[in-house]
């Protein structure tokens, strides 16, 4: 780039430092430098310096729509613009050949966002947070269930073409934009607001479940600390006449009435459900539990309590460890006997089930559940990423490593359960019928109880699990407390401790119901129906929000000022199109058939699964309530309300050395 110096002779901007003269615009290591005198206003083609006092509000576009204002500094709050050519400063379009750089004291906060200490700090959050306990339980499940090896080819591709984007996308949108998933509509599409208060309302959900599913582990863990573990005899006090106990005794024949020990301390020592009748009637509640869950939220949030820079140093611990005991548990589980048989069973592929739409379905709702687009969690994540960084190639690297950790964890899983199998004299089906947690605490777990060196392998699988749910709870809570920071600073900008605290002491309260002697009944049921069909619709209409109203190709055109290049085609079809027929494809599935929940032997009576989807419509209702509101507070006629509404209402800043650019 070149501007029009006091001495008539052109000055490139690529100069070194000890060639700029007095009011001239330097770089030094590829940062915009501004001179000591920004008061001077210097126009294209223009041999002489011009005082710019008149000109002070005045803001010029740089190629494609962004202005340029220097970086808030102790001053006195002066403000100037100089013009230059753009095609220095933005090479990627030749909109303007002028524009001006604005000097302006900012509000200092604006600086002062916090970024994460390292790379890979950002990336193993990331990871920490798509892998979960859905990946150890619930793929390995959905896919024996669904034709074994023949489900990774519609699991493969509704990754590739409905998963993966949804992830790119968000994290696109996070770093650009660097707000949470509430006040970063503004700058897209501000009618669409009430889908940051759903995702809101939808984490809190969530926090109130999931999190009593690690406390379950934590009472594991603490009863794994003995010589013998307690699940492996039928000489406990809350045993029944039914406890059959056929690893120790090979001659005591498996009958369809027969109870494992594992199954009756999971059930009626852990959870206690035999205490409760139902939904209707859920018990009291257990106060083991409740001192497990405490110390669980106590972690949490000591964990997050300070931001990304403490949350991630902790997941280098919770992130990894995990791959080292599934890697353990690995290789152990392979040299079982019979370990062959559920690898057969994992992997045979059943061509047929390929024709019955279910299996897509269940491959569409897998991929989409794991990977975790549409929580608040990568919009968060990636706000605190510097501008620059290659967020596609983070989206392809953490997806894969999602991908196949799902897959891992399936061998680890059924190389067990073919040993069960072998133990039992049964078909690996009978054995694998349990789904969901059950598969974890009643089958893995017996199986574990039952290998030499049970305990210490008892020990590494319930941290596994306990380190598996502490990630995705910090990126749950995180998108939270990010989109509430950055919705209302002026209140909780300056006391993030504060509004942890008071966001987990919440969530604990909205947890007791879970904790009760039905509380599993209560997990299912928030499992199944008060967050999936509203998390669904929810990524929908955020798709259809920034591929049709906020534009594709502005949307483009963001990610190539961040990284450099421009989406190719795929991408843009797969935003455009591909990803919400993915989503409205699931939601119309989950609609027009929905499933009868069943936990052991109680059936959910109907007026659950109301109130189940009544708890969903609770966060949905707050995406039209918000554009009824929106329209209504906006001036105008109809037409000019809704332009308005749809039209961005603040700018982007983009940060660029020592200057910073407003996307207006």
């Amino acid at each position: 780039m070149e501007k029009t110096a006091p001495n008539h002779e052109s000055q490139p901007l690529t100069s070194k430092k000890g060639d700029c003269k007095e009011g001239d615009d330097c770089a030094e290591n590829g940062h915009l430098l501004k001179s000591t005198k920004p008061t001077l206003r210097l126009a294209e083609n223009m041999h002489k310096a011009q005082p710019s006092q008149g000109d002070k509000g005045a803001t010029g576009h740089i190629s494609n729509g962004y202005s340029l204002a220097q970086s808030p500094s102790p001053g006195d709050g002066m403000e100037a613009s100089v013009g230059v050519p753009c095609a220095a400063i933005m090479t990627t379009t030749t909109a303007s050949p002028t524009c001006r750089v604005e000097v302006r004291q900012h509000p200092r906060e604006l600086d002062e966002r916090e970024t994460w200490s390292k790379k890979m700090d950002f990336l193993l959050s990331v990871i920490g947070y798509a892998v979960d306990l859905g990946n150890v339980w619930r793929f390995p499940y959905i896919c024996y269930q669904n034709g074994g090896g023949a489900f990774l080819i519609p699991y493969t591709l509704m990754a590739i073409f409905g998963g993966i984007p949804l992830f790119y996308m968000e994290l696109a949108l996070g770093q650009y934009h660097r707000n949470g998933c509430i006040s970063v509509w503004r700058k897209i599409c501000p009618i669409f607001k009430g889908i940051g208060y759903a995702i809101c309302i939808i984490a809190f959900y969530i926090a109130s479940y999931y999190n009593t599913i690690m406390a379950w582990a934590f009472y594991y863990l603490i009863s794994s600390f003995t010589e013998e573990l307690p699940w492996t005899s039928c000489t406990n006090p809350w045993n029944t006449a039914s406890c059959t106990n056929y690893f120790s005794n090979q001659t005591i024949a498996w009958t369809r009435n027969s109870t494992s020990p594992a199954e009756e301390f999971y059930t009626r020592h852990i959870l206690q459900i035999h205490r409760a009748n139902g939904l209707d009637d859920l018990g009291g509640i257990s106060w083991q539990l409740t001192l497990c869950l405490l110390l669980i939220f106590t972690v949490v949030y000591f964990s997050i309590w300070k931001g990304v820079k403490t949350s991630g140093k902790v997941v280098w611990v919770t992130a990894t460890f995990p791959y080292a005991v599934l890697f353990i548990l690995l290789i152990r589980g392979a040299t079982l006997p019979g370990a062959w048989r559920g690898v057969l069973y994992y992997l045979k592929p059943q061509w047929h089930k390929l024709l019955a739409t279910e299996v897509w379905v269940d491959a569409a709702a897998q991929i989409f559940f794991s990977l975790g687009p549409g929580f608040g969690v990568l919009l968060a994540f990636a706000s605190y990423n510097k501008f620059h960084n290659n967020c596609y190639q983070d989206a392809l690297v953490t997806s894969a490593v999602n991908c196949m950790t799902s897959f891992m964890s399936g061998f680890v899983i059924f190389t067990v359960l073919g040993y069960m199998a072998e133990m039992r004299h049964e078909e690996v089906s009978e054995v694998a019928k349990d789904a969901g947690p059950s598969l974890l605490f009643i089958t893995y777990a017996e199986a574990i109880a039952n290998m030499p060196a049970s305990t210490f392998f008892a020990i590494i699988f319930f941290l596994m699990l306990i380190t598996l749910g502490l990630d995705s709870t910090f990126a749950g809570l995180e998108g939270v407390i990010t989109a509430v920071l950055d919705e209302f600073p002026h209140i909780w900008g300056k006391r993030r401790e504060l509004f942890v605290l008071c966001f987990i002491v919440v969530c604990f309260m909205g947890a007791l119901s879970t904790l009760t002697f039905g509380g599993a009944y209560v997990v299912k049921l928030f499992e199944e129906y008060a967050t999936g069909p509203a998390l669904l619709a929810v990524v929908f209409l955020e798709s259809i929000a920034v591929a049709w109203f906020y534009g594709v190709a502005q949307f483009c055109s963001d990610v190539k000022e961040m990284i450099g290049f421009s989406p190719g085609w795929y991408w843009r079809v797969c935003w455009v199109a591909i990803s919400p027929l993915f989503l409205l494809f699931i939601i119309i599935s989950f609609m027009s058939s929905p499933m009868e929940l069943r936990l052991f032997d109680y059936t959910y009576p109907y007026w659950t699964t109301v109130m189940g989807y009544g708890i969903g419509a609770s966060s949905f209702i707050c995406v039209p309530a918000y554009m009824v509101y929106r329209l209504a507070a906006t001036p105008g006629t109809l037409k000019e309300r809704i332009l308005k509404s749809i039209t961005p209402e603040t700018t982007t800043e983009i940060p660029l050395g020592d200057i910073r650019m407003n996307a207006v």
